[in-house]
Order: C-alpha cells, then sequence, then structure tokens
C-alpha cells in the first residue's frame, strides 16, 4: 500500500488537488516523488503495481459504478445505451457475481503473466526492461514512443482479432462463447476482462505489452500508455452512447457493432486497418470524421445565425436611440 500511494503518477495528479502549489512545485514533487520511488523499490515491484494501479483505478472501479448504474437503474441506463435494452447486463446477482470473480482472476493472471515476462527479459538482457532512472523521459521521447506503441497495438489488435479470434479455431469458440454470447448486444465496461484467459493474453495483454517490450521506454512513459490504453478500452466497451469525442466515441460505437454483429467485422481499436481493409460493419473512421465535421459546421452556422441577429437587433436598438435623441432636441428646439 505505502508502494501505491507513493506513486508519482497518483501523486501528481492528487498533488493540485489537495494543495495550491504552483505548476513548478507540483514539478518538483513529482520528481521528488520518482527519485524517492526508484531508490527505495525494484524496478519489476514498481512497474507490477503501477501497472496493477492503474487497471483497477481505470477500468475496475470505473466499470463496478457502470454496472450497479445499468443493474439499478436499468430504465435511464436503457437510453443512454448503444442497442438499448438489450445491452444491460442480466440482473441475476450470481451470475454477475461470477463475471467480477472472472474478471478479478484475469486481472491477476494477466499482472502475473507481466511479471513472468519481465523477470525472463531481465534475465535475458541482463537489466530492467523498462528505464527505470532517477532522470524523466523528455517530452517529445515520451510522445514519440506512445505514438510508436499505439501503431503497433493497433496492428497487432486487428490481426489477431480477425485471424486468431474471429477465426475456427478452438481460440475463436472459446472466445465466442466468452464474449460473444449476447448477440445484438454491446458490451459493458466489466467484459474487458471476463473474456476466457487464453484469448484475453492475445487480445488485451499481447498488443500493449509487446510493442513496450520492443521499444524499452521508460517506465513512466509505460505507465502513461497503459493509463491511456485501459482508459480507452474502458470507454469503448462501456456500450454508452453518450461517450464524446470523434476518437473514443468513434471507437465506442464501432466496439458496440462488433459485440451486437457477433464478431463480424470491425477487428481493430481504432478502426483505421478497418476501413482499408474492408472489415468495417456499420460506419467506419471516415464517417465518424464526417459526422464530426457536419457537426462543427452546423455549429458554426448556427453561431454565425445567432452573431447575424444580434447585430441586427442590436442595429434596431441604436436605431430607436437615434430616433428618441432626434425627436428630444427638435422638441428642445
Amino acid at each position: 500500500m505505502d508502494l501505491l500511494l507513493s506513486l508519482p503518477i497518483v501523486s501528481y495528479f492528487a498533488g493540485p488537488m489537495l494543495t495550491s502549489w504552483s505548476g513548478s512545485m507540483n514539478l518538483l514533487f513529482f520528481y521528488m516523488t520518482w527519485m524517492t520511488l526508484v531508490l527505495s523499490h525494484s524496478p519489476l515491484k514498481i512497474e507490477l503495481v503501477g501497472t496493477l494501479a492503474a487497471r483497477i483505478v481505470f477500468w475496475f472501479v470505473p466499470s463496478l459504478f457502470f454496472l450497479i448504474f445499468d443493474t439499478l437503474v436499468p430504465s435511464l441506463a436503457e437510453s443512454v445505451k448503444l442497442y438499448g435494452s438489450s445491452s444491460l447486463p442480466r440482473r441475476n446477482a450470481a451470475a454477475l457475481f461470477r463475471q467480477v470473480l472472472l474478471a478479478i482472476f484475469n486481472l491477476a493472471l494477466t499482472t502475473a503473466v507481466q511479471a513472468g515476462i519481465s523477470v525472463g527479459a531481465g534475465i535475458i538482457l541482463h537489466h530492467p526492461l523498462f528505464k527505470t532512472s532517477t532522470r524523466l523521459p523528455l517530452p517529445w521521447q515520451i510522445v514519440k514512443h506512445i505514438c510508436v506503441m499505439y501503431t503497433a497495438r493497433e496492428v497487432l489488435t486487428y490481426y489477431i482479432n480477425r485471424y486468431i479470434l474471429h477465426s475456427r479455431g478452438k481460440i475463436a469458440r472459446l472466445h465466442k462463447a466468452y464474449s460473444h454470447s449476447r448477440k445484438g448486444a454491446a458490451p459493458y465496461s466489466l467484459m474487458l476482462y471476463t473474456d476466457h484467459p487464453v484469448p484475453l493474453l492475445l487480445s488485451r495483454t499481447l498488443p500493449v505489452y509487446l510493442p513496450a517490450m520492443a521499444i524499452q521506454p521508460h517506465l513512466l512513459t509505460y505507465f502513461l500508455f497503459t493509463i491511456m490504453t485501459t482508459l480507452e478500452e474502458m470507454l469503448s466497451m462501456s456500450g454508452y452512447s453518450i461517450v464524446p469525442g470523434i476518437i473514443v466515441g468513434g471507437i465506442t460505437r464501432r466496439t458496440a457493432t462488433h459485440y451486437a454483429s457477433g464478431g463480424r467485422g470491425n477487428f481493430g481499436a481504432w478502426g483505421l486497418l478497418d476501413w482499408a481493409s474492408g472489415t468495417s460493419v456499420g460506419k467506419d473512421v471516415v464517417d465518424d470524421i464526417q459526422d464530426e465535421a457536419e457537426k462543427h459546421q452546423v455549429k458554426e452556422r448556427g453561431q454565425k445565425a445567432v452573431g447575424e441577429t444580434e447585430s441586427m437587433v442590436q442595429e434596431g436598438i441604436n436605431g430607436l436611440k437615434k430616433r428618441g435623441k432626434s425627436r428630444k432636441k427638435a422638441a428642445d428646439s
């Protein structure tokens, strides 16, 4: 617990809410916390606890909140769910409890697998898999590494989903039994970790961890990448129609269509390879961009019309004022 509370990312985001320090003081506090953490704990321990903390905070806790909302207020949840009432979780306490236990087991399993890979890689490389030094990574380096890892993740996610999880093999049958048993329905966030362990490791762990293994970024960069992908997956699996944004909102709609269609398409996370390969189901990423552009055009036209109306009203008021002044001058003379 002391390691979890001393994670610099937690401290960095909690600091502004708990204090009134300036940005430079927050950065100094962040660096001092990270330096203390690196000097007092092993790189493997920091990696595993940090990754587990990110998944608990950005997936497990929100998914439980969404699950409670969907089951306790189904009439309200139905109105914001893609595919309506069919996307709501079954109101079966025993079945939901088993799902929660499966999610916890899979979360522990993925952490254990990551630990095994990190230990093995450390033995082979003779140094920790990720750079765990007191020196912070440069902003440009963070952006470059995250872009590379996101691109590799998209490629891996697409081809694993298309040719392994949605083929005719045994792994595909396991994935279908665990993840595609609800036809015509969008998923809910808890389902992110309720797949069979083997398909789960292939579809969720491998696309995130393998690119990081290849480029071996700074551990803070890997933490940021893990937080971003976990948050994205949690929202995209929520099945809510109110998820905002052209990127995450589009991913959520395509994920819902993927599950509702029984896995006939939309294999990638961002939809780019689906669009290029012709495996999109429903609206593709280009349609999302066009819809968002039309929304902005409508908004701009509306703002322009409001501005013109305000100008006309102001001109009318100014005209009445001028007339009133001229009449008053005429009466005085």
